[in-house]
């Protein structure tokens, strides 16, 4: 039996450096510039997070993720050796890794990602919930075009923050994320799929979105570097068909206050909050407060 590191709200490793006071977190901060891009664009490519050592032990614990039996596989909220739709490639996906392994743990408290976290969010960073998004050499799957919001609307009001990690180096070719610059203004749109058509959006798209919606930007990125992105940003990633795998873990966070919408557990395994109760307690701890 693995222990549930859900009960621990602090770093269980020293794999990551910490912050001891929250005015010494200089080294971490973006600058003026990335916030306004951020705000203007809704999103925000290029951040290191990890160094390759880090990197290299997260991999180390994915490995052993991708084993359906293993240790722990009750403790995810959602766990998927293949999400695509397509028969013909697979599409990796799982959510809690950080109630499973000790590095995917502390990787919430890392300062490279909770200092500019608080910027973007302008206040404390709460956590909502995880994910793994991994993607085979040669017959990896698309994540489908969508808002992330989209699924989280049992959270509100809508203060949330998307932090995209690659573990490899993720590129064109081997299925990057791609974003609609300026598409996190537009309203929340119907639900389409997430590992499915990646044409099926436009059905839900009107004229001028989609106008919009055809000039795409690919961010690419080496592996250990990360994209921020809002909660109503457009955006999803092509196939994988190169020799080499793409991998990446996302970390989802919230501003402090953010409250339960729904009488239903928030995630599958875990306790409702009561309708308008902020989140709080064992799966959603606070992270970094300014």
């Amino acid at each position: 039996m693995v222990e549930d590191l859900s009960k621990y709200h602090h770093p269980v490793t020293c794999l990551f450096p910490q912050v001891v006071d929250p005015h010494e977190s200089g080294d971490w901060r973006l600058s003026d510039d990335q916030v306004a891009f951020y705000h203007e664009q809704g999103y925000l490519p290029g951040v290191r997070v990890l160094s390759d050592e880090q990197v290299e032990v997260l991999r180390e614990e994915l490995n052993v993720f991708f084993q359906a039996e293993h240790p722990g596989r009750e403790l995810w909220y959602e766990y998927h050796t293949n999400e695509s739709s397509d028969p013909t490639t697979v599409l990796f996906h799982a959510l809690g890794a950080w109630r499973i392994g000790q590095a995917f743990h502390d990787l919430l408290w890392h300062p490279a990602f909770t200092v500019p976290a608080s910027q973007l969010l302008g206040g404390a960073v709460r956590f909502w919930h995880d994910q793994l998004f991994c993607k085979p050499a040669r017959h990896g799957g698309v994540v489908a075009w969508h808002q992330d919001y989209s699924y989280w609307t049992r959270t509100q009001p809508m203060a949330h923050l998307t932090c995209w990690i690659g573990l490899d180096d993720s590129s064109i070719d081997n299925g990057c994320v791609h974003y609609v610059p300026g598409s996190h203004r537009w309203d929340l749109l119907e639900i389409t799929g997430l590992a499915g058509d990646m044409d099926a959006i436009r059905g839900v798209l009107s004229d001028a979105q989609w106008e919009q919606f055809r000039q795409p930007v690919a961010v690419e990125l080496k592996r250990g570097e990360c994209t921020f992105h809002h909660p109503l940003m457009v955006h999803g990633s092509f196939a994988n068909r190169t020799d080499r795998p793409r991998r990446a873990t996302v970390i989802n966070a919230v501003r402090d206050g953010v409250r339960s919408a729904s009488t239903e557990p928030l995630l599958s395994g875990v306790p409702p909050l009561p309708v308008g109760q902020p989140l709080g307690g064992q799966f959603f701890p606070l992270l970094f407060a300014p």
